[in-house]
C-alpha cells in the first residue's frame, strides 16, 4: 500500500487528524502563508523569464555596422 492508495476517506482521516492537532486558527494562517508562499514563487518566475528575455533581446540587437560619414572619412 503506497502513498498513492490514500483515496478521499483516507484524506478526511488525515484532515481531521490535523485540525485537532494543530486547532483551526493555526491551519489557516499555515495556509494563508502557504499561499503567500505560493504567489512569491510565480513572481519569481515571471520575473526571471522577463530577466532571461531581456538578455535574450539584447544579445539578438541590430549589430550591423554603422555607415561612416565624411567627417569619419577623413
Amino acid at each position: 500500500m503506497g502513498i498513492g492508495n490514500i483515496g478521499i476517506p483516507g484524506l478526511i482521516l488525515i484532515a481531521v487528524v490535523v485540525l485537532v492537532l494543530f486547532g483551526r486558527g493555526k491551519v489557516s494562517s499555515l495556509m494563508g502563508e502557504v499561499g503567500k508562499g505560493i504567489t512569491a514563487f510565480k513572481r519569481g518566475v515571471a520575473e526571471g523569464k522577463e530577466e532571461i528575455e531581456d538578455k535574450s533581446a539584447t544579445a539578438a540587437r541590430d549589430v550591423t555596422p554603422e555607415e561612416k560619414t565624411e567627417k569619419d572619412k577623413a
